[in-house]
């Protein structure tokens, strides 16, 4: 599994982990799978163009119409149509358009196109020219619903930020894609003046019934009005007027009667002072004394002047003369004579005042009635005021809706003669010469990329199924292990010669190198105590354990070091058969004390190393291993030997790994490159974890370095490392 496709854990666990993404194993990826890529890029490459070459072609006529939001404005602005979209805002437009286009895409449309096209009868419309039967194409013919399959050929295309619609029509006839646009163009228009035609003359019934009831409404509010006016005395006048009058009466009447009274109350104040000189005049001394306030008559007043002068004139006779003196008694007649006529004109003005004070009193009274006549006028007037009004109100309404109604029955039937849209044709829709469908240069593009993102998917797909482990990212970051190195894939030519000794056969071989490249990286890792027991196992069967284990004891043989070769496998032992020595004495022998130490090891064809096999199989290696005399003997070897290379049976199979694992200085666990599951491994490396051995690291084993699945990261291997021509690799 590749290290771009597996997360990496937080707690260090050894569950499926990977850094972020890596391209270098994304290429790596890319090139392990390259021939199933290949494979399913060109299967979806080729399917898609074979298809496209067996698709019916299909041709797009476009008809290109304009939707103003109201029909063009013929007469006046006073007239209103009855269909009348406004101007509105932003959300009334776009709903009103979005309306359109359903309108447009709608079954009615549609059945108007089928009816004039007589699409209903073409059977190549409907599909049905192919069918040499005709009483079963005439069957199929009365169950087709061409009014659904031109609606599936239709598409509204608006075109953004104008008022412009397209009206897409797709058919395998370009001529007869191009007549129905054209048709669903004309057919639009023509629904939208139905539709506009039917709404007013609804609107024109519906106005002629309330104009019909409005007028029998005026006509009863007009003459209950003029019934109340006849009855109230206001036929002549309005009632607004005969308030008017009434109240003009009433200010007139109190103004006369005002100056009525305040001449009354001249003429009592008149009345005090006449009845007193009147009685000045009748006593014996009083004429001269006679007050003339208030009667305002010169004649008095030059009568009282004689009667003073008179006086006066006795007076001083009386004071020279005698009484019975004549100049005094003519005095006298003169001056009684001068008081008669003051009397008599007293008299008189006191008479004229009495007929002037009945006459203002009985004026007074007249006025006064006239005033409380006009008062109760006021009253009724102001009484019969409410019904007048209410009467009135109700004229008047019913006159302004029946003038309103009438004037919109008029707008109506005006706009009703006028069978204009808000829709036309821009462009009319013409036969295309060449198909919009299928598209070959389009769908091969597609198929190329089709191609590649499904092989792609399909190369991480197998990758990410592929749980077997294939390279060092994925030993270090699934395994949690040190990566040792690789032990490349092993070709041998010539049978005779084993596999297992490639690296004393072939020193300057990959495997030698690699062999070398593992030995330098176990050495450092404990440059202070040197390693001298080191055990090799796998997590399964045939891993390639016993090849890297006397691969390595070989190579650190070369190295000058007295090394030997344990095989502790005591179940499937195969030491033996590789360096060709007798088994019958060996490790089981050594350790239940049936041999000597030195009678089990056996000396091998490369230098420096020996062997101590198996021996005879025990019934109960685990029990046997798990003695005390075991772990003796493996103080013993490493007493004699500088390095002890120990081949153990599988640690996930059997816990003899295990065991033997907890007696030595390091376990490499030995991981066959494309074979070793993921959970395999972990299981492995968990087993000599809970038995707390110390793991090195793990060794990545028969990998292919020549081949370029394995991606360029291992391909210096090949290059540097692989055989000269004239070698020949065995």
């Amino acid at each position: 599994m590749p290290s771009t496709i597996i997360p990496t854990p937080d707690d260090g666990s050894l569950e499926d982990a990977g850094p972020a993404i890596d391209p270098k194993a994304i290429w790596r990826v890319i090139v392990r799978r390259r021939w199933p890529m290949l494979f399913a890029f060109l299967t979806v490459v080729t399917t898609v163009v074979l298809i496209t070459f067996r698709q019916e072609r299909i041709y797009s006529a476009v008809c290109t119409v304009i939707i103003d939001l109201t029909a063009p404005k013929v007469l006046e602005g006073q007239v209103q149509e009855v269909v009348y979209s406004g101007t509105g805002g932003y959300w009334y437009t776009r709903d009103y358009y979005e309306t359109q286009y359903k309108v447009i895409s709608s079954r009615t449309v549609a059945s108007r196109v089928v009816e004039k096209l007589h699409l209903g009868e073409n059977l190549k419309f409907l599909g049905l020219d192919k069918v040499q039967d005709g009483a079963a194409q005439e069957k199929l013919r009365s169950q087709a619903d061409p009014i659904a399959r031109v609606q599936l050929m239709l598409h509204v295309d608006p075109i953004k930020e104008s008022r412009m619609v397209q009206l897409r029509v797709e058919n395998p006839d370009p001529q007869l894609a191009a007549a129905i646009a054209n048709t669903f163009a004309d057919a639009y228009i023509a629904e939208t003046v139905s539709i506009k035609m039917s709404t007013t003359q609804s609107a024109s019934d519906w106005l002629e019934t309330q104009l019909m009831d409005l007028e029998n409404k005026l006509e009863k509010s007009t003459q209950g009005l003029y019934a109340f006016k006849k009855e109230k005395d206001i036929v002549s006048t309005s009632f607004e007027d005969k308030q008017s009058m009434v109240s003009q009466r009433l200010v007139a009447l109190n103004d006369a009667l005002t100056r009525v009274r305040v001449q009354r109350a001249q003429l009592q104040a008149r009345s005090g002072s006449l009845g007193s000189s009147v009685d000045d005049a009748h006593s014996p001394n009083g004429s001269a004394g006679v007050s003339t306030h208030g009667l305002n008559s010169f004649v008095i007043e030059q009568m009282k002047l004689r009667v003073l002068d008179l006086g006066n004139e006795c007076t001083d006779l009386k004071h020279k003369y005698l009484a019975l003196h004549p100049k005094l008694a003519s005095c006298q007649e003169r001056l009684e004579l001068a008081k008669a006529s003051l009397k008599r004109e007293l008299d008189s003005a006191r008479s004229a005042w009495e007929r002037e004070y009945r006459e203002v009193l009985q004026t007074e009274r007249n006025l006064a009635s006239l005033y409380n006549e006009s008062k109760t006028e006021a009253f009724k007037v102001n009484q019969n005021e409410e019904e007048y009004q209410r009467l009135k109100r109700s004229m008047d309404n019913n006159q302004r809706l029946y003038d309103m109604v009438l004037k919109r029955l008029k707008d109506t039937g005006l706009s009703g003669l006028m069978r204009m849209s808000n829709v036309h044709v821009l462009d009319q829709a013409r036969a295309a010469r060449y198909p919009s469908r299928p598209n070959l240069p389009v769908n091969f593009l597609f198929a190329v990329v089709l191609g590649i993102l499904g092989s792609c998917l399909l190369a991480f797909a197998v990758e990410y199924l592929d749980s077997t482990i294939n390279s060092q990212e994925q030993v270090e970051q699934l395994l949690r292990l040190t990566f040792l190195g690789i032990l490349p894939k092993i070709r041998v030519k010539n049978l005779e010669q084993k596999s297992e000794l490639m690296v004393y056969n072939q020193p300057k071989s990959a495997v030698a190198e690699c062999c070398r490249s593992i030995r330098t990286n176990l050495l450092f890792m404990s440059p202070e105590k040197p390693l001298i027991a080191i055990l090799v196992t796998s997590g399964g069967v045939q891993d390639g354990k016993t090849t890297s284990a006397v691969s390595l004891a070989a190579i650190m043989a070369d190295g000058g070091n007295r090394v030997l070769f344990l095989d502790a496998d005591m179940r499937r032992p195969r030491a033996h058969r590789v360096f060709n020595v007798a088994n019958e004495v060996g490790l089981s022998s050594v350790i239940v004390g049936t041999a000597k130490i030195e009678d089990a090891i056996k000396t091998t064809e490369v230098p420096g190393l020996s062997v101590m096999v198996c021996g005879p199989l025990p019934p109960n290696p685990t029990e046997l291993l798990s003695t005390r005399a075991f772990a003796n003997l493996l103080r013993t070897l490493e007493e004699k030997y500088d390095r002890i290379i120990i081949d153990s049976p599988p640690v996930v199979v059997v816990s003899d790994a295990a065991i033997i694992s907890t007696l030595v200085d390091g376990t490499v666990v030995v991981i066959k490159a494309g074979k070793t599951s993921r959970d395999l491994g972990q299981r492995a490396i968990r087993a000599l974890k809970n038995v707390n051995a110390r793991v090195f690291g793990g060794l990545l084993n028969d990998l292919d370095i020549e081949d370029r699945n394995n991606g360029y990261y291992y391909s210096h291997y090949s290059q540097y490392y692989g055989p000269a021509k004239d070698e020949v690799s065995s």
